[in-house]
């Protein structure tokens, strides 16, 4: 293919082209042998000069003189003949013209890269101003057409060919769809490693190629690389599985070694939680490596089933033997066990040491916060009352470390003893017993557990409790003359207490110059006491002597056989 669109062979580019068979200007084509525009060969050196050419036909035909022609776009005249041999082939080459006298015009270009006039004799119209006659449309304007020839003076360098559309040249192999949407590569990865200029000289055809074959290339190797990805993944994935079935089954799980090296941390174990939930605890807090090492370390110690609840300190990194004996140390328990009957006084010192706060920070803080510490409302609102959580305080094992509130340890046994009581309904049991209401049944179960000794003696001491109020007894007139409750006002415990300091007190527990019930509990009752008072002995009990001072109580009926026990009293006391 030639600068001006037409091929080198006989075949030009167009068949349709109007200057079919003009094998291009005069001044060019002259020394290469071709026929000018004008119908002339010329030399490029000496236009004056004449070299006849005598082709012969190849086909056959008989040679023909090739009329001179005006250029394209110019308004000469045309005298079309008739053509010759094939109509879609033309080998204007290889057929010369009849010999001419040479002209006197140069036929080249001026300066200016204008053609010269040619010397016709005469202009005559042009009988197609508006194209050809066997043609409507000038070709050489349609889009898909080249541009016709330009002067030499204004030439430029040849560009680069588009490649022709789909129809005007066959390709073997179908072109492959090269978008980024179908591909799957973006533009930026292709053909990164050639520069730009070298991809667009080889858009033609060796470039397409090439570009086809890396694209395959390509694509094989992502699927190549996508099902070694899958393989590494399915088999990872089922040695993983295999692995963790051998290990549940037949491995050991994990643990640390050692009694710990770690930071101590407390870990408060609840009521009622089993190796599992124990062994989450001391997971999360870092004490042991798995939940199951320590189950496993629980069932092979034979106590390891009696861990308490509680407060615990431990160290992190420990192994689960090493946590489980030293759970099973009373001396690593960080909790407080208080006993039946202890009053709120001593159980707000233990707090006070347990979280190395200062004398009387506990006791503060629950007559201040009582009302927001969980009482059932049947506990609140009565008079004269020293400490409103007084019985509340229930008597168990509570978790109470450094680091902890006061008022977080307060509210779990307030919690707890809530929890003890709405077991029965209290309201029930205290009507039928002619109280007025769950708070003086708990003053009753306060008194009792505080006077009685064993819980043989406490069914025996509630039953004096009711019979002393009742509204007919005469020998104590109401009086209930308990000396714990002497002493809960005066916040000791003796056993001797002279007549006139007791006559002498205005407290309103004092139960020797009082009648009725304390205006509350005096301690925290445990579960036995609590249940004496719901159940007393119907024997007609009135009064009681602790003979011994210590471990045993004696009942009477008659106020004879309490003297008689009272001078037993005094003789082992020596009074």
């Amino acid at each position: 293919m030639t600068e001006y669109g037409r091929g080198q062979g006989s075949e030009p580019w167009h068949p349709e082209d109007p200057l079919f068979g003009d094998q291009g200007w005069g001044a060019q084509q002259a020394a290469s042998g071709q026929a000018s525009y004008d119908g002339h060969q010329q030399q490029e050196q000496d236009p004056q000069q004449y070299h006849p050419q005598q082709p012969q036909d190849p086909y056959g035909q008989q040679p023909y003189a090739e009329q001179p022609q005006p250029h394209y776009g110019e308004q000469q005249g045309y005298v079309e003949q008739p053509q010759q041999g094939y109509p879609q082939q033309q080998y204007a080459q290889q057929y010369a013209a009849p010999p001419q006298q040479p002209q006197h015009y140069d036929g080249g270009w001026d300066a200016t890269g204008r053609q010269a006039a040619m010397p016709y004799a005469g202009q005559q119209p042009d009988p197609y101003p508006h194209g050809y006659a066997d043609e409507g449309h000038d070709l050489y304007g349609t889009p898909e057409a080249y541009p016709p020839p330009q002067p030499p003076a204004q030439r430029q360098a040849p560009t680069v060919p588009e490649v022709p559309e789909q129809g005007h040249e066959w390709n073997a192999e179908p072109q492959e769809e090269n978008h980024p949407f179908f591909t799957g590569v973006d533009d930026s990865e292709r053909d990164d490693d050639e520069p730009r200029e070298s991809r667009r000289a080889s858009a033609g055809g060796g470039g397409r190629d090439r570009r086809s074959k890396t694209k395959k290339k390509g694509k094989s190797g992502r699927a190549c690389l996508v099902l070694a990805v899958i393989f590494a993944v399915g088999a990872g994935g089922i040695g993983y599985v295999g692995y963790d079935f051998y290990q549940k089954k037949f491995g050991s799980a994990p643990d640390y070694v050692g009694e710990g090296a770690g930071e101590s941390v407390t870990i408060e174990v609840p009521t009622g939680a089993g190796g599992s939930e124990i062994g989450q605890l001391l997971k999360q807090a870092g004490v042991v490596k798995s939940i199951d090492a320590f189950v496993q370390a629980q069932n092979d110690d034979p106590k390891g089933k009696t861990i308490q609840a509680g407060a615990y300190t431990l160290k992190k990194g420990m192994s689960a033997a090493s946590a489980i004996k030293l759970m099973l140390n009373p001396a690593s328990r960080n909790s407080l066990i208080i006993p039946e009957g202890k009053r709120n006084a001593w159980v707000y010192g233990e707090i006070d040491k347990r979280l190395g706060v200062s004398s009387g920070t506990t006791k503060e803080v629950a007559l201040k916060n009582a009302d927001s510490m969980g009482l059932p409302d049947w506990a609140k609102g009565h008079k004269n009352v020293k400490d409103p959580l007084e019985g509340f305080l229930y008597p168990a094992s509570y978790p109470v470390a450094k680091g902890m509130k006061p008022e977080d340890v307060l509210k779990k046994m307030v919690n707890r003893a809530t929890s003890e009581y709405g077991k029965q309904d209290l309201a029930a049991e205290a009507k039928k017993l002619h109280l007025d209401g769950p708070w003086q049944l708990l003053t009753v179960a306060s008194l009792v557990q505080a006077e009685g000794k064993t819980p043989d003696d406490f069914r025996r001491m509630s039953e004096v409790v009711y019979n002393r109020l009742k509204p007919d007894n005469t020998q104590t007139n109401q009086k209930l003359q308990f000396d714990s409750a002497y002493n809960y006002l005066t916040n000791q415990s003796n056993i001797k207490i002279g007549l006139s300091e007791i006559n002498s007190n205005p407290d309103p527990y004092n139960t020797y110059k009082w009648r009725g019930l304390t205006p509350g509990p005096i301690g925290n009752p445990g579960s036995e006491a609590m249940a004496a008072a719901l159940d007393p002995t119907s024997e007609g009990w009135m009064y009681f002597v602790a003979t011994d001072g210590q471990h045993k109580t004696e009942f009477a009926k008659t106020l004879s056989e309490f003297n008689k026990l009272k001078d037993e009293f005094n003789a082992q006391s020596g009074q």
